[in-house]
């Protein structure tokens, strides 16, 4: 029979047992705890805040020995396992990026803000056309825009701000917009189609707005140029129509044609502009590779492009074989000064005549930068 002191005296005894027995069990549970990889809690139908304090607490336990996946695939785009790389073949500016991560070019395909990229791109436009435009000639362009496919991308350059007005239109929707002010096709061709963005595109339209399309259809002037071969094309003008040049003239007789007969002394070599080797600025269809060379020779400056067209030659060989006009598939030149209703009167003269002085002194401006980048280039390396 136990008396109170006899109670006493066992006490310690009793407190002594429990602290080791609870010490024995901590051992034992860090011990189960730590073999126990934290990848397997994903396995578990764990609430993620609870997973997330789970992991953080084993990771904490396990230091520098061990690491969750996720702490892992953040090391590894970590300063201390980037590679000492310099590929000079790379673009200029990414001599520092291993070569399959680089992307020199991009393009104007639109994308979804969600799903797979994969998924984003049910069709891929082959063509590019640009047009342009000013508001007041939105059904002309509408006209337009119905003479192509879906194989064709359509962008417009606004040089009047109207932008939102053109949802009228369906196919506006879907179509890329860009709107500057005053501005004419050849500065935005020179900003916005750089050949790194635009090379998706087999062919790219860089067309006026005031083009008659009754008797043209994209896919088979795609088909003829391909057919014959044409690097830089246009279709042919109608003869009664805002003719300037013999060469544009359609001819009733043929697909295509790639020379001409001008007015007695303009031509001194049948193979060179304004004979052959020749299209206007009005309505090219240059290649990709040709674009490629043509958008280098554009001025920043000189923003009519006047003279461009007979300076086209250079990025095409033969010139007279590569270069030419489709007959069968023409349009209409309706002649609508749009444009240079967009200039400033200045000394009493309509804005246009203001417009029109520029556009002239450009083409001599231009022809006299070639005509020196040509000597300089001669008296540098001594070719004639």
């Amino acid at each position: 029979m136990y008396t109170m002191g006899n109670f006493h005296r066992r006490k310690p005894n009793d407190r002594a047992r429990q602290i080791v027995t609870t010490i024995i069990g901590i051992v034992i549970g860090f011990f189960i705890g730590i073999s126990i990889p934290s990848a397997s809690l994903n396995k578990i139908n764990i609430p993620s805040n609870i997973i997330t304090s789970l992991d953080v607490a084993i990771t904490d336990i396990h230091g520098s020995t061990s690491t969750s996946p996720k702490t892992e695939s953040l090391e590894n785009v970590g300063s201390t396992t980037v590679p000492k790389i310099h590929v000079p073949t790379n673009p200029r500016g990414a001599e520092s990026l291993p070569p399959g991560i680089v992307v020199p070019e991009s393009d104007l395909y639109l994308r979804r803000l969600w799903g797979d990229p994969n998924e984003d791109l049910q069709k891929k436009p082959k063509y590019l056309v640009t047009f342009t435009v000013g508001i007041d000639q939105r059904n002309n362009i509408n006209a337009a825009v119905k003479k192509f496919s879906e194989d064709f991308m359509i962008m417009l350059f606004h040089y009047d701000g109207h932008t939102s007005e053109w949802d009228q239109f369906e196919w506006s929707k879907r179509a890329i917009h860009i709107s500057v002010r005053k501005q004419t096709k050849w500065w935005y061709a020179k900003r916005f189609l750089h050949p790194n963005v635009v090379s998706a595109f087999e062919y790219i339209f860089i067309w006026d707005e005031d083009l008659g399309v009754e008797h043209f259809k994209g896919d088979k002037y795609i088909e003829l140029v391909k057919k014959h071969g044409l690097e830089i094309s246009q279709p042919g003008l109608e003869p009664n129509n805002g003719l300037t040049w013999e060469m544009t003239k359609r001819r009733g007789d043929r697909e295509v044609h790639m020379d001409t007969e001008e007015k007695p002394g303009w031509c001194n070599d049948p193979h060179l502009p304004p004979c052959a080797a020749f299209v206007e600025i009005m309505a090219p269809v240059f290649s990709r590779e040709a674009w490629r060379c043509v958008w280098h020779l554009i001025q920043n400056d000189l923003v009519h492009g006047w003279g461009l067209d007979f300076a086209l030659r250079r990025c095409v060989e033969p010139a007279h074989e590569k270069i030419g006009v489709v007959d069968s598939q023409w349009i209409v030149h309706q002649v609508i000064p749009s444009l240079g209703s967009q200039g400033q009167s200045e000394d009493g003269k309509a804005p246009w005549e203001g417009v029109r002085a520029r556009c002239k002194n450009e083409w001599a401006e231009f022809q006299s930068r070639l005509t020196n980048a040509d000597k300089a280039y001669v008296a540098q390396f001594g070719k004639e």
